[in-house]
């Protein structure tokens, strides 16, 4: 079996455990979402996505920070409150832009200056944007959703221009089920549910 084809039967595997488990509001997703960057790692590597790839590690140490979020020992020394489902505030927009727009850049000029990637704009993109919806997740805001659908719709395209069509089928169903998981999580916040 071809590497490529294995790492995104793996890939995909784990991303629709992880996918299931972010619908539910889960904590397990976030032990998922250690173990996934591992596989996605290599296949992005493999492939020239090179921002893609260095958001693996991220995604690992975001996933350890999400955890400890989820379990309530993120919020404010007091381990017995847990994070609700709830709006992003309209005070962090402005931040959450600005940090996306530096993210954006900064990387986009690394992979220009410092790679062969022939889509340095698109993948910069796609990272910057998967870095502040990681950090929304782990909040549990619910327009994290939101970003998510962005990154996918445009993940999908970047992924078959690059010859790796099972994986930008995963984000087609991602895009799908981010507007799904919007769904899910606002009638859950409204019920008090997580």
């Amino acid at each position: 079996m071809d590497w490529k084809l294995a790492l995104q039967i793996i890939g995909v595997a784990l991303g629709l455990l992880y996918l299931y488990l972010e619908y539910r509001a889960n904590i397990w997703l976030w032990v998922v979402g250690i173990i996934m960057p591992v596989v996605h790692g290599v296949l992005y590597f493999r492939s020239g996505l090179y921002a893609d790839c260095s958001m693996q590690v991220y995604y690992v140490l975001a996933g350890l920070y999400g955890l400890a979020m989820w379990r309530g020992s993120g919020s404010h020394g007091r381990e017995d409150k847990q994070l609700s489902i709830n709006h992003t505030p309209r005070t962090l927009w402005w931040r959450i832009a600005t940090v996306y727009a530096m993210l954006h850049t900064s990387i986009y000029m690394l992979l220009v200056a410092f790679t062969d990637s022939n889509v340095p704009f698109w993948d910069s993109m796609t990272t910057a944007m998967c870095i502040v919806a990681y950090w929304m997740l782990s909040r549990k805001y619910i327009e994290q959703w939101l970003v998510w659908l962005v990154v996918d719709v445009v993940t999908v395209g970047l992924y078959l221009y690059k010859d790796i069509p099972l994986t930008a089928s995963l984000y087609c169903l991602y895009s799908v089920l981010a507007i799904v998981g919007y769904r899910r999580w606002r009638e859950m916040m409204l019920k008090g549910e997580a």
